[in-house]
């Protein structure tokens, strides 16, 4: 069954077009928003109307947000670096460049498809035909350390473990610039960019919905330019050490989408850096069914630790 979204236009919003009120307030690309106008799905004050009509404010829009269609991930025969597996759930450490799940323009080389072929049917199915077993998710472009249910048991304990901070999550990257302090905490709500709906930033309340986001961090290492740090989550927001990071000033060495990629060194290290230099080493849990305490960490990638080399050679 369909969403409906109904909104009531505020002076703050008057005298935008219907594209872009209805991207803005339904979490949409404005592409998306014309497509559900162009359909008839959006009504104002009752009525069909164009997608470059300008509102007014007190105007009533009605938003029918359609059911997305499901598409059911494949098992691919993909090699896995298991770290920890039971009967209950498994510790991978994901390649920098996999995609998580499948979604639009990844529908292949998924986890989740390297996952259903060495689990068979042992995934647990709360996350749907397309995220089976996924509890929490890493970025495409950053590597590291993944749980995965194996049933709907485990998959409720950890999630209500997210939930309630209890699942320990280290980090650790490579920033640029040197931070003024040794160790600190950014607490700030992060949300949609309002102007790129692509994006995420640090939102205040006027700027549009948020969700509370607090990362702690320290910094291990201080080169010429840049940082080596670790940081730890209490939340697990989209991109959120990326984002916090760059509202500090201090955005991850090849992170071009918040401000990184724009060093000399970057540019002479090219081969060594696709994408933010992030990487997910430490996980701390509760055994679901056990609920004995669990640590797993793996080893940085060689990408990186070459990339610390280098840098250490600049402070020598």
């Amino acid at each position: 069954m369909a969403d409906l979204l109904l909104l009531t236009v505020e002076g703050a919003d008057a005298g935008k077009r219907l594209d872009v009120f209805v991207s803005e307030k339904g979490d949409m690309t404005r592409s998306a928003a014309a497509k559900l106008i162009e359909a008839g799905r959006v009504l104002v004050d009752e009525k069909v109307a164009a997608k470059n009509l300008k509102l007014s404010a007190g105007n009533d829009v009605e938003v029918e947000i359609p059911d997305p269609i499901p598409m059911e991930a494949r098992p691919e025969n993909i090699p896995l670096d298991i770290v920890y597996e039971d009967a209950d759930i498994i510790v991978v450490n994901k390649p920098k460049g996999m995609v998580v799940h499948p979604a639009a323009g990844n529908y292949e080389g998924t986890l989740v498809s390297a996952l259903l072929y060495h689990c068979g049917g042992s995934l647990s199915g709360i996350g749907g035909v397309m995220r089976p077993g996924i509890v929490h998710r890493i970025d495409k472009d950053t590597g590291g350390l993944l749980v995965v249910a194996k049933n709907d048991a485990a998959h409720v304990a950890l999630s209500e473990q997210l939930k309630d901070h209890t699942v320990s999550r280290v980090y650790y990257a490579l920033v640029i610039g040197n931070l003024k302090e040794d160790r600190g905490t950014v607490d700030a709500p992060i949300g949609r960019n309002p102007t790129d709906r692509k994006k995420m930033a640090v939102l205040s309340l006027s700027q549009g919905f948020s969700r509370h986001a607090l990362t702690h961090y320290e910094v291990l290492e201080r080169y010429r330019g840049f940082c080596f740090v670790r940081c730890v989550l209490e939340t697990g927001r989209t991109h959120q050490i990326r984002v916090h990071m760059a509202h500090l000033g201090h955005p991850l060495m090849g992170d071009v989408t918040y401000g990184g990629g724009k060093t000399s060194f970057e540019a002479t290290n090219k081969s060594l850096i696709a994408g933010q230099c992030l990487f997910a080493a430490e996980l701390s849990l509760l055994h679901p069914k056990t609920k004995k305490k669990m640590t797993f960490s793996c080893e940085l990638p060689r990408e990186m630790r070459t990339l610390i080399e280098k840098l250490r050679k600049t402070v020598e």
